[in-house]
């Protein structure tokens, strides 16, 4: 095991510290985007998405508070808890959106500003997960671990939505992206289950 220096160990808390900052700006604007342009084209696929950056941003927020006190370690559990918290409600409502999607409803329009957003989230939430998730490891930190797959997770909402938004647009199909919400659903519930019980560094 490497023993960290308290240099390095200040300079991987303050790098954890910009990822988070980075994270909650991204996902403030993502929200505002998806929601507004979701809800302009009846787009359940887009909103869910916009509330999937909402719940990210409770993630990051937690990360944050843990962070900006003198003793992270001692917030750690606490900060866990609500991270697991954050994929078991993005969990919940991306199923309720997904059964929704496919049992009928309304067919959303074409959205090209949703595609190039979902496009930019697929570009840049790996590498913001790659390198909150690096820094996590090195300084021992199970939250800001967790809080990277939160993040990654948004990678794989970002290719649903961008897949789904796709074939809408350009075959009509709609059961497409309810049928990957499921699946994203049940990694969304595993992940929060090991940031629960405190697993997120071992994976």
């Amino acid at each position: 095991m490497v023993v960290l220096t308290a240099q390095r160990r200040t300079m991987l808390t303050r790098r954890i510290r910009w990822f988070v900052a980075a994270t909650i700006s991204y996902n403030v604007i993502e929200a505002i985007v998806a929601l507004t342009e979701g809800t302009r084209v009846s787009s359940t696929a887009l909103i869910g998405f916009g509330l999937d950056s909402v719940i990210e941003v409770s993630s990051a927020a937690a990360v944050a508070w843990q962070f900006a006190g003198r003793a992270p370690e001692a917030r750690e559990k606490v900060a866990l808890r609500i991270i697991g918290f954050s994929f078991f409600a993005l969990a919940a409502y991306v199923t309720v959106d997904a059964v929704r999607g496919l049992t009928g409803g309304r067919d959303a329009e074409h959205s090209t500003i949703g595609i190039v957003l979902a496009g930019v989230s697929l570009a840049i939430m790996p590498l913001l997960s790659y390198s909150q998730r690096r820094a996590g490891r090195e300084l021992g930190s199970l939250s800001a671990v967790a809080d990277s797959k939160q993040t990654l997770l948004c990678t794989y909402l970002s290719a649903v939505l961008l897949v789904g938004l796709l074939l809408n647009s350009m075959f009509g199909w709609s059961w497409a992206d309810p049928i990957a919400g499921l699946v994203i659903a049940a990694i969304a519930v595993k992940e929060g289950i090991d940031a629960w019980k405190g697993d997120a560094c071992c994976h």
